[in-house]
Protein backbone atom coordinates (compact mmCIF):
# COMPACT_ATOMS: atom_id res chain seq x y z
CA UNK A 1 0.00 0.00 0.00
CA UNK A 2 3.38 2.27 0.89
CA UNK A 3 4.83 1.60 -2.33
CA UNK A 4 1.14 2.53 -4.00
CA UNK A 5 0.77 5.60 -2.03
CA UNK A 6 4.42 6.25 -3.08
CA UNK A 7 4.35 6.22 -6.91
CA UNK A 8 0.61 7.93 -7.42
CA UNK A 9 2.09 11.18 -4.95
CA UNK A 10 5.52 11.01 -7.46
CA UNK A 11 2.65 11.30 -10.71
CA UNK A 12 1.01 13.69 -9.40
CA UNK A 13 4.08 15.83 -8.17
CA UNK A 14 5.71 15.45 -11.43
CA UNK A 15 2.88 16.09 -13.32
CA UNK A 16 4.02 20.03 -13.37
CA UNK A 17 7.16 18.73 -14.78
CA UNK A 18 6.32 17.25 -17.86
CA UNK A 19 3.37 19.25 -18.06
CA UNK A 20 3.48 21.68 -21.61
CA UNK A 21 4.57 25.18 -20.96
CA UNK A 22 2.89 28.20 -22.82
CA UNK A 23 4.00 31.65 -22.14
CA UNK A 24 1.85 33.97 -20.59
CA UNK A 25 0.90 36.96 -22.65
CA UNK A 26 1.46 40.85 -20.93
CA UNK A 27 -1.31 42.72 -20.66
CA UNK A 28 -0.26 44.77 -23.69
CA UNK A 29 0.47 42.02 -25.82
CA UNK A 30 -2.74 40.75 -24.48
CA UNK A 31 -4.65 43.59 -25.82
CA UNK A 32 -3.09 43.79 -29.56
CA UNK A 33 -4.43 40.07 -29.41
CA UNK A 34 -7.79 41.17 -29.00
CA UNK A 35 -7.44 44.31 -30.95
CA UNK A 36 -6.40 41.61 -33.89
CA UNK A 37 -9.49 39.52 -33.29
CA UNK A 38 -12.48 42.69 -32.91
CA UNK A 39 -10.69 45.73 -35.61
CA UNK A 40 -8.81 43.33 -37.89
CA UNK A 41 -9.23 44.16 -41.72
CA UNK A 42 -6.97 43.28 -44.19
CA UNK A 43 -6.15 45.44 -46.66
CA UNK A 44 -3.79 46.23 -49.77
CA UNK A 45 -1.29 48.88 -49.37
CA UNK A 46 0.47 49.79 -52.49
CA UNK A 47 4.63 50.39 -52.38
CA UNK A 48 6.11 53.78 -52.36
CA UNK A 49 5.97 54.68 -56.39
CA UNK A 50 8.53 57.56 -55.84
CA UNK A 51 12.25 58.48 -55.32
CA UNK A 52 14.20 56.21 -52.26
CA UNK A 53 16.95 57.65 -51.10
CA UNK A 54 18.97 55.47 -48.75
CA UNK A 55 21.68 57.28 -46.65
CA UNK A 56 23.57 55.78 -43.36
CA UNK A 57 20.60 56.19 -40.73
CA UNK A 58 18.11 57.27 -43.24
CA UNK A 59 15.71 57.16 -46.11
CA UNK A 60 14.13 59.78 -47.92
CA UNK A 61 10.73 59.16 -50.07
CA UNK A 62 10.87 62.17 -52.62
CA UNK A 63 10.73 65.56 -49.71
CA UNK A 64 9.95 63.64 -46.88
CA UNK A 65 12.57 61.60 -44.28
CA UNK A 66 12.52 58.82 -41.90
CA UNK A 67 15.45 57.85 -39.62
CA UNK A 68 16.19 54.52 -38.18
CA UNK A 69 19.00 52.56 -36.18
CA UNK A 70 21.76 51.09 -38.73
CA UNK A 71 21.97 48.26 -37.01
CA UNK A 72 18.25 47.58 -37.57
CA UNK A 73 17.91 45.22 -40.21
CA UNK A 74 13.92 44.75 -40.33
CA UNK A 75 13.24 48.15 -40.22
CA UNK A 76 16.00 49.07 -43.05
CA UNK A 77 14.37 46.52 -45.57
CA UNK A 78 10.95 47.72 -44.53
CA UNK A 79 11.71 51.01 -45.62
CA UNK A 80 14.16 50.22 -48.61
CA UNK A 81 11.16 48.12 -50.24
CA UNK A 82 8.83 50.85 -49.41
CA UNK A 83 6.49 49.00 -47.66
CA UNK A 84 5.83 51.90 -44.82
CA UNK A 85 6.71 55.64 -45.91
CA UNK A 86 5.83 59.21 -44.88
CA UNK A 87 2.80 59.57 -47.05
CA UNK A 88 1.18 56.07 -46.78
CA UNK A 89 1.03 57.61 -42.78
CA UNK A 90 0.15 60.99 -43.36
CA UNK A 91 -2.83 59.62 -45.48
CA UNK A 92 -3.15 56.60 -43.07
CA UNK A 93 -3.58 59.37 -39.69
CA UNK A 94 -6.23 61.42 -42.17
CA UNK A 95 -8.76 58.27 -42.91
CA UNK A 96 -8.42 57.37 -39.26
CA UNK A 97 -9.33 60.87 -38.06
CA UNK A 98 -12.34 61.37 -40.79
CA UNK A 99 -13.83 57.37 -39.71
CA UNK A 100 -13.37 58.07 -36.20
CA UNK A 101 -14.02 61.83 -35.62
CA UNK A 102 -18.01 62.14 -34.42
CA UNK A 103 -17.78 65.76 -34.35
CA UNK A 104 -18.56 67.59 -37.28
CA UNK A 105 -17.48 70.76 -36.65
CA UNK A 106 -14.23 69.33 -36.85
CA UNK A 107 -14.75 67.91 -40.06
CA UNK A 108 -16.27 70.97 -41.83
CA UNK A 109 -13.00 72.81 -40.13
CA UNK A 110 -11.08 69.88 -41.95
CA UNK A 111 -12.64 70.20 -45.45
CA UNK A 112 -12.45 74.00 -45.19
CA UNK A 113 -8.41 74.02 -44.87
CA UNK A 114 -6.41 74.92 -48.24
CA UNK A 115 -4.51 71.85 -47.03
CA UNK A 116 -6.27 69.48 -44.98
CA UNK A 117 -3.55 66.58 -44.98
CA UNK A 118 -0.99 69.50 -43.42
CA UNK A 119 -2.09 68.74 -40.10
CA UNK A 120 -1.48 65.03 -40.89
CA UNK A 121 1.77 65.39 -42.08
CA UNK A 122 4.38 62.73 -41.23
CA UNK A 123 8.00 63.69 -41.72
CA UNK A 124 11.35 63.79 -39.87
CA UNK A 125 10.29 61.07 -37.65
CA UNK A 126 12.00 58.06 -36.18
CA UNK A 127 10.93 54.31 -36.88
CA UNK A 128 12.81 51.87 -33.77
CA UNK A 129 11.63 49.39 -31.32
CA UNK A 130 10.16 46.92 -33.93
CA UNK A 131 9.54 43.55 -32.80
CA UNK A 132 7.81 40.41 -34.38
CA UNK A 133 4.33 39.54 -32.49
CA UNK A 134 6.24 36.32 -32.36
CA UNK A 135 2.54 34.76 -30.85
CA UNK A 136 0.71 35.10 -34.23
CA UNK A 137 2.97 32.41 -35.72
CA UNK A 138 0.03 30.01 -37.33
CA UNK A 139 0.59 30.71 -40.35
CA UNK A 140 4.44 30.92 -41.76
CA UNK A 141 3.03 33.26 -44.60
CA UNK A 142 1.91 36.32 -42.60
CA UNK A 143 4.03 38.40 -39.79
CA UNK A 144 2.81 41.14 -38.13
CA UNK A 145 5.02 43.50 -36.14
CA UNK A 146 5.02 46.96 -33.86
CA UNK A 147 6.95 49.69 -34.24
CA UNK A 148 7.59 52.65 -32.56
CA UNK A 149 7.14 56.15 -34.07
CA UNK A 150 8.53 58.88 -32.68
CA UNK A 151 7.67 62.66 -34.50
CA UNK A 152 10.33 64.66 -34.05
CA UNK A 153 8.77 68.07 -34.44
CA UNK A 154 6.46 67.17 -31.66
CA UNK A 155 8.25 64.87 -29.33
CA UNK A 156 6.04 62.48 -29.12
CA UNK A 157 5.96 58.50 -29.60
CA UNK A 158 3.32 56.68 -31.29
CA UNK A 159 3.06 52.50 -31.51
CA UNK A 160 2.17 51.19 -34.83
CA UNK A 161 1.23 47.88 -35.64
CA UNK A 162 1.24 45.99 -39.17
CA UNK A 163 1.18 43.05 -41.09
CA UNK A 164 3.29 42.14 -43.90
CA UNK A 165 1.87 39.41 -46.15
CA UNK A 166 4.33 36.79 -48.66
CA UNK A 167 2.34 34.46 -50.55
CA UNK A 168 5.38 32.99 -51.79
CA UNK A 169 6.87 32.54 -48.32
CA UNK A 170 7.67 29.00 -46.60
CA UNK A 171 8.44 28.29 -43.87
CA UNK A 172 12.81 28.30 -44.44
CA UNK A 173 12.24 32.20 -46.04
CA UNK A 174 14.49 34.11 -44.07
CA UNK A 175 12.92 37.45 -42.21
CA UNK A 176 15.02 39.85 -45.45
CA UNK A 177 13.55 37.81 -48.31
CA UNK A 178 10.01 37.44 -46.05
CA UNK A 179 9.82 41.61 -46.04
CA UNK A 180 11.26 41.87 -49.74
CA UNK A 181 9.05 39.76 -51.36
CA UNK A 182 5.78 41.12 -49.09
CA UNK A 183 3.36 43.38 -49.15
CA UNK A 184 1.69 45.81 -46.83
CA UNK A 185 -2.09 43.86 -45.61
CA UNK A 186 -2.63 46.21 -42.08
CA UNK A 187 -1.74 49.05 -40.55
CA UNK A 188 -3.09 50.76 -37.33
CA UNK A 189 -1.77 53.06 -34.36
CA UNK A 190 -2.08 51.13 -31.32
Amino acid sequence: MKFLFSIGLSVLLSSNLFAQKSEKLSTKDAAIVEHFKNDYKKKNYKKFEGKIIAKDNLVQFDDKTVYYDKSDKITSTILKEGLIYPQLLTDFQMQKFLDETTDKTQKRFLKLQKDPKASFDVNNIKLSNVSELTFFNSDFRVKRFKISLKDMRLNSTKMYLFELMNNKATKDTSQEEFIKGSKLTYINIE
